[in-house]
């Protein structure tokens, strides 16, 4: 890859906003395909499974041969995460660790691995999502682009960030959520040059994968009306119910990960076993386990369930989604953790109706309510959860109530001190996996910070800061102006500020910079 030296990384820098809507376009077509073709593979792999299953039930023989089928695709699965261990998980963390220069990926062989990987896992039935691999695939695709037309260091975030961005939205096919997503989470900075490069390349995404698909909501099901404000009282105990249980979660994920590593596994192929084999077992008693859970949100939301069923279920399937995500197999839990909070959502809703009278039409109001503030109290993205239940069921009129569920489960997590979920999988992979990355040499990064308000910076005159070493300050945006920044320049809350540092303390300078531009 060509390297980019420190006048050349500036001068390009300048005209950022329009060269990336160009070339955000670019990477959402691109990456609008790729992730269109995915969901298409898992939903033949999510048909294929259950004809099997069908096909196989209460015949010995056939039940044999289906496990010997799980065992073949467990050893491609396994094989294919020994062959790139970037693959493992959802590779939202992976994508997290090389935005702020602490991983390097290979996107010419995540991408097939992924995809492959991904395939197999949802053909047998383990209990992950398509968000993450997608998000992973788009951001891939992105970087893919990036080397291919030469660009540095700088601009391939920027990339990284648009394929992100567009991977999430042909996923989910919800672009203002991928947009937000991408910003909130994977870039964490919010500029005028990212939200419009990102936006072309979710939008572009997203109508490829319309195209193909149609424009219906992923989620179909009926909001009857808004929940009275009378029954407000139970949303802040709902939320504060889905902040300990996103709390829980998070501990439980960590730690069945533990186990998995506690384990003298011989080696990566028979830890994949595992999961696989519950899989098969699952699939010939509880067949509604399987899979990334849509059916069970439509279950739910749709027919009355007996309440000791839909206990059972939730515990299953939360077990079953630990267990296989935990063993490090490519797939993510994202949409796991939707299906979760549809769960505890639904289960409230019934104690609600049967202690407090809350009428049954707002069972499907509490499911979605849930949804947002599960996966908010998780991963800590409240904004990208309130968008996401927007356009997943394609109901605005639930704004308020959103609001109040998932800052109150927020404003929990927090309390408990719980760290969101990608950032603690980022410090297990950087703490456990040695994986091997690629060097290009000294070119130089910029990256870009906003202060907020009460930050370390804020308020203070550039001379009187510690500045990270190795670090250079480029430029202070404050609104439309960029200031040069001289020693008696005054930080203030809102602020962009511009560093420039080379690759090889590109993390380091990072973290730094954020403890002091944010309040922590």
């Amino acid at each position: 890859m060509k390297k980019h030296n420190t006048s050349e990384t500036i001068k390009r820098a300048s005209d950022f906003p329009l060269i990336m809507i160009g070339e955000g376009l670019l990477v959402g077509i691109f990456a609008g395909f790729l992730v269109l073709l995915y969901r298409i593979s898992l939903t033949y792999a999510s048909g294929w499974m259950n004809q099997i299953l069908s096909y196989a039930k209460g015949h010995p023989s056939r039940i044999a041969g289906w496990f010997a089928v799980l065992f073949c695709m467990a050893v491609i699965v396994g094989l294919l995460v020994k062959w790139e261990p970037m693959i493992s998980g959802s590779g939202i963390p992976q994508l997290e660790g090389e935005m702020t220069g602490k991983l390097s990926q290979k996107w010419y062989k995540i991408i097939p691995a992924k995809f492959a990987g991904g395939f197999l896992c949802l053909q047998a039935g383990l209990a992950l999502g398509r968000e993450g691999p997608s998000i992973q695939l788009g951001a891939m695709m992105g970087k893919g682009i990036s080397r291919f037309l030469k660009r540095g260091k700088t601009e391939e975030k920027f990339l990284l960030t648009c394929g992100a961005s567009a991977g999430m939205a042909a996923a989910f096919q919800a672009p203002l959520a991928g947009v937000m997503f991408a910003m909130e989470e994977i870039h964490k900075n919010f500029s005028a040059a990212v939200f419009i490069s990102a936006m072309t390349a979710s939008v572009a995404a997203d109508y490829i994968t319309s195209q193909a698909l149609g424009m219906k909501p992923v989620f179909e099901f009926e909001i009857a009306t808004n929940l009275p404000q009378k029954y407000y009282i139970f949303l802040i105990a709902l939320g504060i119910i889905l902040g300990v249980m996103g709390v829980f979660y998070n501990w439980f994920t960590l730690k069945v990960q533990g186990i998995y590593k506690k384990i003298p596994f011989p080696g990566t192929i028979s830890k994949v076993m595992v999961p696989f084999g519950i899989a098969g077992i699952l699939g010939f008693t509880v067949p509604e386990i399987l899979g990334n859970g849509h059916s069970l949100i439509d279950q739910m939301t749709h027919e009355k369930m007996v309440f000791g069923t839909l206990l059972m279920l939730f515990i299953l399937r939360f077990l079953f989604s630990a267990v296989s995500f935990g063993a490090g197999v490519p797939g993510g839990i994202f949409f796991p953790m939707l299906v979760l909070g549809a769960f505890v959502g639904c289960i409230f809703g019934y104690v609600c109706t049967d202690l407090f009278g809350i009428p049954e039409i707002f069972i499907n109001n509490f499911v979605l309510l849930s949804m947002a503030g599960y996966f908010t109290a998780v991963v800590r993205a409240p904004m990208t959860g309130i968008i996401l239940i927007f356009e997943l069921t394609g109901s605005l009129s639930q704004m308020l109530s959103l609001s109040v569920v998932t800052i109150v489960s927020y404003l929990t997590a927090m309390l408990l001190k719980s760290e969101p979920i990608y950032e603690s999988l980022l410090e297990r992979i950087l703490e456990g996996m040695h994986v091997e990355t690629e060097k290009d040499g000294g070119e130089k990064v910029l990256d870009y910070y906003a202060v907020t308000e009460d930050s370390a910076v804020s308020g203070k005159q550039i001379r009187d800061i510690l500045w990270p070493e190795h670090c250079l300050l480029v430029a202070v945006k404050r609104g439309e102006k960029e200031l040069i920044p001289k020693g008696r320049t005054r930080i203030m809350t809102g602020d962009i500020i511009i560093t420039m540092t080379d690759e090889e303390h590109n993390g380091d300078v990072y973290d730094k910079m954020r403890r002091l531009c944010r309040k922590e």
